[in-house]
């Protein structure tokens, strides 16, 4: 039995990054917000890069809830997208090259979302990741924790329940 090579690495983390790519320009309020993404390896921290749109109280200056709301869902979506996606690509399932917002897995819908804001957020870059509890074929559960300068020290914190897209 003759055995394949393994592909180089850099073509794995170009499909990787096609696949990240193609998933998250498909939700235009990521755009809108200008968040963005890191990946290493299967792991995503969501990065809400600070710009003055985004304050809500300028006496303070804190970040506004409804944005560091949608932050923490937005992060929870794309990790659940991006966990059924993973399976795919990696499975070879799945081309990268041809993925694009039309030909892209449908995404979660949000069932129910709870934010904890712990402290202000300042007038800052924010991080965030998000950790997948349950998914399963019709339900999914995630945990999503911000901050900014210190992953330690939280400014707020969510908890999702999603409704999974059924199998095309």
């Amino acid at each position: 039995m003759k055995r394949h090579p393994p592909e180089p690495v850099q073509v794995i983390k170009e499909r990787r990054d096609k696949a990240l790519r193609a998933l998250v320009h498909g939700i235009p309020y990521v755009q809108f917000l200008k968040i963005s993404f890191e990946r290493h390896g299967d792991e995503l921290t969501s990065v809400l890069a600070f710009h003055d749109d985004l304050i809500g109280n300028p006496a303070l200056p804190a970040l506004h809830g409804g944005v560091t709301a949608a932050f923490l869902e937005t992060a929870a979506l794309i990790e659940l997208g991006w966990q059924t996606l993973w399976e795919e690509v990696e499975s070879g399932r799945l081309d990268a090259d041809k993925l694009s917002p039309d030909t892209m897995p449908r995404m979660p819908k949000t069932i129910d979302f709870t934010v904890d804001y712990l402290r202000s957020g300042l007038p800052r870059d924010a991080y965030a990741r998000a950790r997948v509890n349950r998914s399963g074929r019709r339900y999914a559960s995630v945990h999503v924790e911000a901050w900014q300068d210190n992953r330690a020290r939280p400014f707020a914190q969510g908890t999702g329940h999603f409704l999974m897209p059924s199998p095309a």
